[in-house]
């Protein structure tokens, strides 16, 4: 039996998220499942360090077109391994909201795009409540005005000072492409082994991810950052 590929043009893109999604259906979203939770789990772990070196890499564009990121700014000094937990949850959150209405969303469209478009204008919205529901509970100023983890406040398209359309924008395409392919691919890759050696690869994310805590959390402690 021919086993079919995965292709990364951008018509291959397309394919191959639409028969991920026919594939991997079963288990995408099945929270009574043991393999659920591990992926979910998992791509939680991935997420939370992902997230910051994406973080890192779009500060860096920022600054550089706008000047925007402060020279104490922790994304200069936290190790790459360091969680921002912010991903980690904002992924699960973007998981659990489009899964079950994901196969909905694809057949309501004549095509991929259109599905696709319609998960991007949830997930910015979905963004923007998050961004600002996390600015609310942890990012309030101290009693000088300062931000601890970032200033939105003086931006053109800032949502009540905390969140900011442009990173909802962008964080809406990151959305896009987990639901369609980052944790779709995950799923299939786990999918394709024994029980016994998905549970191994589980210990060792969580094992690697929990060795990346407490090794980042341990030199923020010794530096006085925290």
């Amino acid at each position: 039996m021919v086993k079919p590929h995965l292709s990364f043009g951008r018509k291959g893109l397309g394919r191959t998220a639409r028969r991920l999604t026919a594939q991997e259906s079963p288990v995408l979203f099945a929270p009574k499942t043991w393999a659920f939770w591990r992926n979910n789990i998992m791509c939680f772990c991935l997420n939370n360090v992902l997230g910051h070196c994406l973080e890192s890499l779009y500060c860096k564009i920022m600054d550089k077109c706008f000047g925007l990121i402060d020279d104490d700014y922790a994304i200069k000094f936290d190790p790459w391994y360091h969680p921002y937990w912010v991903y980690g949850l904002g992924g699960e959150a973007m998981t659990f909201i489009f899964e079950p209405i994901k196969a909905r969303i694809l057949r309501r469209h004549k095509s991929l795009p259109g599905a696709m478009l319609e998960t991007y204008a949830i997930a910015v919205l979905a963004a923007m409540g998050m961004e600002l529901g996390f600015g609310l509970l942890v990012n309030q100023p101290d009693e000088d005005g300062n931000y601890p983890y970032w200033d939105n406040s003086k931006l053109p398209l800032n949502i009540f000072k905390q969140a900011w359309l442009v990173n909802d924008l962008v964080i809406g395409a990151v959305a896009v492409a987990h639901i369609w392919l980052g944790y779709p691919l995950v799923c299939k890759a786990m999918g394709r082994l024994s029980e016994r050696a998905a549970n191994a690869v589980f210990a060792v994310t969580v094992g690697a991810f929990a060795t990346a805590c407490v090794s980042s959390y341990r030199r923020l402690i010794k530096d006085g950052r925290l």
